[in-house]
């Protein structure tokens, strides 16, 4: 189920809280089990909430959201706040995005980078892109290449993430030798 806007604003003042020195924390990353952007409305008052000079009073600079890729929601937010994006993007074409995300299927990436091309970016700002590597299905040499061609003139870092290897999964990180040549 989507969270409340004071279960968001809770799970902050919790960690908050537990801090020997509370001011300690500055970043804020909505992610994890579940796509923020699914829960649009309780989101983007609880991003309110944390910005606020009369609310938690974070940096917006210091505030990310992270989407496997809601183009609608995506562009709706850029228009409502301004806080980091970052997109889980994992692939460079198609094909194996939608292997590895159903949700390509939906929101292909033609879509999703224009989306991305289109957000609004303060000075300075870049979108970042969240890529797990993964050992022979997306860190090939003409993956590298489809990635940069498709980043090309963006204001953009790309988060180069080895895959957490588990067991029971046919799925691998590459070797290191091929993380770095890819970096």
């Amino acid at each position: 189920r989507g969270l409340s806007v004071s279960e968001i604003m809770e799970q902050v003042i919790v960690v908050k809280r537990s801090l020997e020195d509370p001011d300690r924390l500055k970043n804020i990353v909505l992610m994890g089990m579940g796509e923020p952007l699914a829960n649009y409305d309780a989101v983007l008052k609880a991003l309110r909430n944390l910005v606020a000079d009369d609310g938690m009073n974070f940096s917006h600079r210091k505030v990310t959201l992270s989407t496997c890729g809601l183009v609608p929601e995506i562009k709706r937010m850029g228009q409502d706040i301004t806080v980091n994006l970052a997109v889980s993007l994992n692939a460079a074409d198609d094909e194996t995005r939608t292997f590895l995300m159903p949700i390509n299927r939906k929101y292909p990436l033609n879509s999703l980078i224009r989306a991305c091309r289109e957000f609004p970016l303060p000075n300075r700002r870049m979108i970042t892109f969240e890529y797990i590597l993964i050992n022979g299905i997306n860190d090939r040499n003409q993956d590298i290449t489809r990635l940069s061609k498709l980043l090309s003139g963006m204001r953009a870092k790309i988060n180069l993430i080895p895959l957490n290897a588990s067991p029971g999964s046919e799925m691998s990180p590459p070797p290191m030798k091929r993380i770095l040549h890819f970096q």
